[in-house]
């Protein structure tokens, strides 16, 4: 399970990443692509993203409840 949401979160920085190279160079206050995730900063919507990847992924995340 943790390789699995290690892959999903690596996906999701990716894209996080190529977004905000199509912004260099933009004044900070016209920029819309997110911000880096900070470690040690508070994550929230983890509820979502695990709905997300049990269906994306069936059968692979119920056993661990």
């Amino acid at each position: 399970m943790v390789k699995l949401l290690w892959l999903a979160i690596r996906d999701i920085e990716d894209k996080r990443a190529r977004e905000r190279a199509k912004e260099v160079g933009r004044p900070r206050n016209e920029r819309k692509a997110p911000p880096e995730v900070v470690e040690g900063a508070v994550a929230q919507g983890w509820n979502a993203a695990y709905g997300a990847l049990s269906l994306a992924f069936p059968g692979r995340l119920e056993p661990v409840l």
